[in-house]
Order: structure tokens, then C-alpha cells, then sequence
């Protein structure tokens, strides 16, 4: 498991530094792509999560944590909404805050760069990767997500389908 991670990472910074290298209407055009193609793939998404739905009853959870884990239709569609709203967002990357002279009237600037890769974790919410790739692309930053392992089916279909949609859009 160590290994993998080890791997994992390096690929996530690997693939950090071509995001970085983006520019808005790619990354726009992206997040368009992901919510449009997880709409048109909400039934596989919602299969996967009835597997992760059955598991969590069996399993005795709380009626608010299967709140929490399930996804309906309209759900879904609040997800393809929220990366629609982040694609309309300004790019944050490359804009400069404050800028000022400094000693022997060297101009010096903060500018805004993408972190690199950012790790999330969370718990039974699979609304969450999709807003936290989305919010990743957009921000020039590859995502590491762990998701809870109560919505591991779930989790893992909208990352096939994001994936997917951003390599239509030469992503990978």
C-alpha cells in the first residue's frame, strides 16, 4: 500500500506541473465537459451508489449518514451545476495582488501559482470529489482524494467519469 501511494504521488505531482501550465479556456472547457458528461452518465453513477447505499444499511449506519451517502438524480444534477458555476469562476492563477519597488527600484510582484497537488480527505460524501476535482482543475492543482470507504463504488465512477471528460479535452 505504501508503494502504491509513493507512486501515486508521483504521478500527482507529475501531473501538477502540466496543470499549472493551463490556461483558463482549457480548464474551462474541462469542467463544462466533466459536469455535461457526468449528467449524461448519472445512471451508472447512481448503480455504483446504490451498491455503496445497500453496503452502508447493511453495515447499520445512521439514517443522517446515508442521507449523506446517497445520491439522487437531482444531486447529480446539483454536481454538474457546481463544476458548471466553477468554470465560470475567474482563473485565479497569474493575477498579481500587490506589487511594489523594492531597494534599487526592482519591481517585485506576489503572484498567484497553482500549490502543486492537494490532498483532500473526507467521509461519506461523494458530492465532494466532484467539487474538489473541480476546484483543483480550476486552481492549476492535481487533486489526491480519499474518499470514505462507505462510498468507495461511488467515488470511484464520478473519478472515471471526470477523468474520461478531461481527456477528451486532452487532460490525461
Amino acid at each position: 500500500m505504501r508503494e502504491e501511494l509513493k507512486i501515486k504521488g508521483t504521478l500527482a505531482q507529475e501531473a501538477a506541473y502540466q496543470l499549472g501550465l493551463l490556461g483558463r479556456k482549457e480548464k474551462d472547457a474541462a469542467l463544462m465537459q466533466m459536469a455535461e458528461d457526468l449528467e449524461k452518465n448519472s445512471e451508472a453513477v447512481l448503480a455504483a451508489n446504490d451498491i455503496d447505499m445497500k453496503n452502508a444499511e447493511n453495515a447499520g449506519l445512521s439514517k443522517a449518514f446515508l442521507d449523506r451517502l446517497k445520491l439522487t438524480p437531482a444531486r447529480i444534477k446539483d454536481m454538474a451545476d457546481g463544476l458548471r458555476a466553477i468554470a465560470e469562476l475567474d482563473d485565479p492563477i497569474g493575477k498579481s495582488d500587490e506589487s511594489w519597488l523594492g531597494a534599487e527600484n526592482i519591481h517585485i510582484s506576489k503572484v498567484r501559482v497553482p500549490l502543486g497537488v492537494i490532498g483532500i480527505i473526507y467521509e461519506a460524501r461523494p458530492n465532494v470529489t466532484a467539487d474538489a476535482a473541480g476546484l483543483c482543475l480550476k486552481s492549476g492543482n492535481a487533486a489526491f482524494l480519499r474518499g470514505g470507504s462507505d462510498a468507495f463504488n461511488s467515488n470511484r465512477e464520478i473519478c472515471r467519469i471526470l477523468a474520461a471528460a478531461c481527456a477528451k479535452c486532452g487532460i490525461t
